[in-house]
């Protein structure tokens, strides 16, 4: 994976993750300017959420281009309609609890290497992802829920292009450095989901 298109993926997520939000301190109505900045805090200061949006990242780097195009809008894309689910009050099962074993999975994923279609890829971090958003509008505003979405939307496709960039300096070294480093940033991804589903 070319270094050049690598710079211009990160640049496109971070340049989407600083646009959306600014989209929502445009429409200032209420409490929007604050939400949407709360919106984007959320997944930073959230430790569960953090590291499966970077492992996201990570992994769709070791399955290849198609996937560093695809599973960075799928996660979004169904972390939103779990978020639909929530204000819709579909009721979900065990959220917290998923939420950690999807940190717990991924983190597998990364430190193994594990390689599979990118479709099958995109339906597992899609399953993952509803459980995310649906967390993100139980812990949100109860008024212009659209600002904080937007928030929240922009912070995940940061966090997936930090991943990105992170996995393609890995990629950059030999490959036996590149398993060892995977390896270890994998195991302690998994360890911190475990830690989180256990507390």
């Amino acid at each position: 994976m070319s270094s050049a298109w690598v710079r211009r993926a990160a640049g496109f997520g971070a340049g989407i993750s600083v646009l959306l939000p600014a989209l929502a301190l445009a429409h200032p109505e209420g409490h929007g300017a604050q939400n949407a900045i709360d919106g984007f805090l959320h997944p930073l200061t959230g430790l569960d959420h953090l590291l499966a949006m970077i492992a996201v990242g990570l992994w769709a780097v070791h399955l290849g281009r198609r996937a560093v195009r695809i599973l960075p809008i799928v996660f979004p894309v169904a972390m939103v309609v779990g978020a639909l689910f929530a204000l819709g009050g579909i009721a979900l099962p065990a959220i917290e609890p998923a939420i950690a074993v999807s940190v717990i999975v991924l983190g597998v994923l990364v430190a193994a290497g594990v390689r599979m279609p990118v479709v099958a890829g995109a339906a597992l971090i899609g399953v993952f992802a509803v459980f995310h958003g649906y967390a993100h509008a139980t812990e949100g505003p109860s008024a212009n829920m659209l600002a904080y979405a937007i928030g929240f939307v922009g912070a995940t496709v940061a966090l997936h292009a930090v991943g990105i960039v992170a996995g393609a300096w890995i990629a950059r070294n030999d490959l036996q450095h590149s398993r060892v480093v995977n390896g270890l940033a994998g195991t302690a991804i998994a360890l911190a989901g475990t830690a989180i589903l256990i507390i």
